[in-house]
């Protein structure tokens, strides 16, 4: 997901399209919360482990 964001970001940014820019933004984000939240231990939607 992380890696999504990334890329939709740069589209965005080379593209000057903003819609994917944001896109981009709350992926990155969504992502990065899942991937601290199993680093830490805390089970994400029922699984140990987020990949």
């Amino acid at each position: 997901m992380i890696l999504v964001g990334l890329i939709l970001l740069v589209i965005g940014l080379i593209a000057g399209i903003s819609i994917l820019w944001t896109i981009g933004i709350i992926l990155l984000v969504i992502g990065a919360v899942l991937w601290i939240l199993g680093a830490v231990g805390h089970s994400v939607g029922g699984r140990r482990h987020y990949y």
